[in-house]
């Protein structure tokens, strides 16, 4: 039976509730929806572009912690507060995550208090 890891890390905001920030298992890292908000801080910074910066951020780190890089993501999806935010978001996250890029899908929903979040699953590469 494959093993399941939860990943747990400063560099990320901590869970809001009862779910892990991801979770590691022997091929695939699934990262749980990041919030915009910085972990150093506590606080969120206003806007779409810095929100999203912020989440991919959140995203790495957790990735990090499993011995993972945004390279090596391939599903993500976003959920977005309002569908009108995609080109923004979209321009950070262009910039932010390499070709190839992965699948992705992006939605428009209700979210709390936060203009963007996004979880990702990752590819373990071999060392």
């Amino acid at each position: 039976m494959e093993q399941k890891i939860q990943l747990l890390t400063k560099q990320a905001p901590p869970p809001a509730g009862p779910y892990s920030q991801g979770i590691e298992t022997e091929q695939f890292v699934f990262v749980s929806g990041q919030r915009p908000v910085d972990p150093v801080t506590g606080e969120m910074k206003n806007g779409i572009k810095s929100q999203t910066e912020q989440v991919i951020k959140n995203v790495e780190c957790v990735l990090k912690e499993a011995g993972c890089t945004l390279a090596d993501i391939v599903r993500s999806t976003v959920y977005l507060s309002d569908i009108s935010y995609f080109d923004d978001m979209n321009e950070v996250y262009r910039a932010m995550i390499s070709e190839p890029f992965p699948a992705r899908s992006t939605f428009g929903v209700q979210l709390r208090g936060i203009l963007v979040e996004i979880d990702v699953i990752a590819k373990k590469t071999e060392n």
